[in-house]
């Protein structure tokens, strides 16, 4: 990871994501999600995640086995997972993992405007919607050039774990404690379902 000498910045490699979503979701707290778009570019503090354990999980897309819809999380750790919930709102997920086929992935739940610029990101499909991000960066690459995790490491966010939210379906996998949210940010959209 090639890291700015002023601020200690750098983008994220694949080493970073090839390892259980339960670890990748706390460790994405505090890092910086960067899109760019016809020359310009939007960041984001990311301060919220869930994680999802793969075809075990009940509140998992992978817990209903391989389709067209979730082939991508089957594959590579380091994708864009995207996908359209409610017919409304496409939902940015991180593929994670050891290995291809664990279909394990990070929900980016909410995170904070950086660098001079405003908008609501308290929620995963306020967070898609200003930044831009939609179903066509499905299975994108994420340490290319459009889409991609910056470390921050002068960042120290104060994370707090709880169970996730909106699974009620998923039978005691509805009390695993797999939410992470940054203590310090306003954007965390409930702080203790």
């Amino acid at each position: 990871m090639a890291r700015s000498p002023s601020t200690g910045i750098g983008k994220r490699e694949i080493a970073f994501f090839d390892r259980p979503a339960q670890r990748l979701a706390r460790d994405l707290i505090g890092e910086i999600l960067v899109h760019r778009v016809r020359g310009s570019e939007r960041r984001a503090r990311i301060v919220e995640t869930e994680a999802y354990l793969g075809p075990l999980d009940r509140a998992s897309h992978a817990f209903h086995g391989r389709t067209g819809r979730t082939e991508v999380l089957f594959g590579p750790p380091g994708r864009a997972y995207v996908y359209l919930i409610y017919g409304m709102h496409d939902l940015f997920n991180i593929v994670a993992g050891k290995q291809e086929g664990e279909a394990q992935c990070v929900l980016i739940r909410a995170a904070e405007p950086v660098g001079g610029w405003e908008a609501d990101l308290s929620g995963p499909g306020k967070l898609t919607r200003a930044l831009g991000i939609t179903r066509r960066h499905n299975g994108l690459d994420l340490t290319g050039d459009e889409l991609y995790i910056l470390d921050d490491p002068a960042y120290r966010p104060r994370i707090t774990v709880t169970r996730r939210i909106g699974i009620d379906y998923a039978g005691s996998w509805r009390e695993a404690p797999l939410r992470f949210a940054d203590q310090r940010s306003q954007a965390v959209s409930r702080l203790r379902p």
